[in-house]
């Protein structure tokens, strides 16, 4: 039994799993000390991966090399692609998961992985000598060594669980709670507050009248999370169902409201606004006379569902008394209520980029002790953590995605640059550069950097190097084969499109909204002839050749207003001012940009309350 490392990561959701598998992969020793072992990357809430944002961010974790989207697409019951009714900024992939299978699976990659090992225990103290962590101490007392530490407690840090008066200490129903780590980081001058979030029901599929909800069925085309090219998903595809609140309901839950932990005063802390409970749904939405609601299958062959909107810390028989004012739930049997968590995290604002704190050296938070929500961000965080660990303990420059390059880095430069006031959850709208972080191309942004990381493999890397090509090969097809009136005019003149007068280039001809490559194969016979000699992930290829045919303008022009935002991102001012000594700047700004300390220009121009003029002054201050 070893007692030293070069990397610890405590806590295995899913930000500890993936730094965990990041670290090691790259070549670190590295320990992974999780509560449960059988509990490895458990879905505390919806069984579910993906989303608006989420599932971009997935994607990208893919393109790292990272495992999430493998797992997801082989435990996946559904899969689908949102927004697709809106422009390709916006596709979101997204899908229902085998809950038990992902854990599972989770496990089996971690326990197979080079130079990972796992210790079942609580890590309750961080050894820290002259501001540098060296290591942990667990329950049991043992002491573990190493160079760099991440923390990834999730819920866990002081846990409290809600359900109506009953209040348990737990970082999960039925687990411990975290003591210790909060209470010794607050000694060093961490800032800690405190962060509320919730689930559903969970109810037995036997007592639901399917024949009085609304099937939701999944895609059925080539979409997934993984650039990685296998077979078909696995797993047999169940449906989802959407199911309607009245009245009724609204009712007994206002009358349950003085009973309710976050209208009595017993709840103290912020929940997410973006998923709030059903009871915060009937207060802000007085008028609402219904709220949609998904029954969402926990597995393959489970009858467990999760209820997707029905986030509730009611005491049980309001809930139950509730919900069976549904049609479909009339008969309704539970597996267990839904509750509220209360826990601690840290404001982000005292981390560098790389997810490293300010205060202790080679000492790492990644996932929700960082203030955020969601699956799909811990793990972004997870894997930038466990590559930045490694790099601490072995040299390298650091691995810091730009806001032009990934979600993830809008994720983590938002944390860093604003800090949080309630559960951050990642949206579209976050993203200043939608057009260029589609989630069709999270392998071209990222892939050859963590080829060069070691991270991704070299399997990953001749994948892009064939795509691209295709693709390119695909749009310079369309640059140079013409298209005559007689080969489309009819097709035309049936979908109420202006006919041509002469013959145009297919580029131009698939410049137009309705047109595609799938609409103009049948009628071109040397395109249709073209499509068919590309021989693997044709469907991908395809669909990335026309994004970028029919959005290039949008494309280009993004991209040059990335490039000069690009240039006050490399004008450094890190440790360059004594910010409260420049009166000429406002006063929030000059507190604001000391607490900060923004590495660039760039940075401190996202700080709120740090205006153009403020920006101006340091720029002139720095003979610019």
């Amino acid at each position: 039994m070893d007692f030293n490392y070069d990397v610890i990561v405590v806590g295995a959701g899913h930000a500890g799993c993936e730094a965990a598998s990041a670290a090691a992969r790259l070549g670190s020793k590295t320990l992974l000390v999780t509560q449960d072992m059988n509990k490895i990357a458990q879905m505390s809430c919806n069984p579910a991966v993906g989303g608006i944002a989420k599932g971009q961010i997935v994607r990208e974790i893919d393109a790292l090399g990272g495992q999430m989207g493998i797992i997801t697409d082989m435990t996946a019951i559904q899969f689908r692609m949102l927004n697709r009714s809106k422009g390709p900024a916006v596709w979101s992939p997204r899908s229902q998961s085998d809950r038990m299978r992902f854990s599972e699976m989770w496990r089996s990659v971690l326990e197979n992985t080079p130079n990972l090992y796992m210790w079942q225990d609580t890590v309750s103290r961080l050894l820290i000598e002259k501001g540098e962590v060296k290591g942990v101490i667990t329950n049991m007392g043992i002491t573990f060594e190493a160079r760099s530490v991440v923390l990834t407690n999730g819920t866990f840090l002081n846990g409290l669980i809600h359900i109506g008066a009953v209040k348990l200490p737990g970082g999960r129903i039925s687990e411990a709670a975290s003591y210790g780590l909060s209470e010794q980081l607050a000694e060093l001058g961490f800032t800690v507050g405190r962060m509320k979030t919730g689930t559903p029901v969970r109810i037995d599929g036997r007592s639901i009248h399917f024949d009085e909800s609304i099937e939701q069925k999944g895609d059925d085309d080539f979409h997934k999370f993984s650039y990685l090219d296998f077979s078909p998903r696995p797993l047999k595809q169940r449906s989802c169902w959407t199911i309607y609140t009245n009245e009724r309901v609204h009712d007994v839950l206002r009358k349950g409201l003085p009973d309710s932990p976050l209208y009595n005063g017993q709840i103290k802390s912020i929940g997410p606004r973006y998923c709030p409970s059903i009871e915060t749904k009937i207060v802000t939405f007085p008028d609402k006379n219904e709220h949609q609601l998904f029954l969402e299958p926990e597995g393959e062959t489970t009858q467990e569902y999760y209820l997707n909107g029905f986030s509730s810390s009611l005491p049980i028989d309001i809930q139950i008394a509730a919900l069976q004012h549904i049609p479909a739930l009339r008969d309704l049997r539970i597996y267990r209520p839904g509750y509220a968590i209360e826990y601690d995290y840290f404001d982000p604002t005292q981390l560098l980029h790389t997810l490293e704190t300010k205060l202790v050296k080679r000492l790492f938070f990644a996932g929700q002790i960082n203030g955020t929500t969601g699956y799909e961000e811990a793990a972004g965080q997870g894997i930038v953590a466990g590559i930045n660990a490694h790099i601490a303990c072995h040299g390298g420059e650091p691995f810091v995605p730009g806001r032009n390059e990934a979600y993830i880095g809008v994720l983590i430069d938002d944390l860093v640059t604003k800090g949080v006031d309630e559960p951050y959850r990642m949206f579209t709208s976050r993203a200043e550069y939608r057009i260029l972080l589609r989630q069709d191309d999270a392998d071209v942004r990222l892939t050859r950097r963590a080829y060069e990381l070691g991270l991704a493999s070299a399997e990953r890397k001749a994948l892009l190097d064939v795509k691209l090509s295709a693709i390119d090969e695909l749009i310079e097809f369309a640059h140079s084969y013409s298209v005559r009136p007689s080969h489309v005019n009819a097709a035309l003149e049936q979908l109420s499109l202006q006919p041509l007068r002469q013959g145009v280039k297919l580029y131009e001809l698939l410049m137009r909204p309705q047109m595609s490559f799938a609409v103009l194969a049948p009628l071109l016979p040397a395109l249709r002839a073209r499509l068919h000699s590309i021989a693997s992930r044709r469907e991908e290829i395809v669909e990335a050749a026309e994004i970028r045919i029919k959005y290039s303008g949008y494309i280009e022009r993004e991209q040059l207003i990335a490039d000069k935002i690009a240039r006050l991102e490399n004008i450094r001012i890190k440790d360059k001012f004594d910010y409260l000594s420049i009166h000429q700047i406002s006063t929030e700004a000059r507190q604001k940009l000391q607490r900060i300390q923004p590495e660039t220009i760039a940075q401190a121009a996202r700080i709120p309350g740090v205006s153009p003029s403020d920006i101006n002054i340091l720029l002139l201050l720095l003979g610019r």
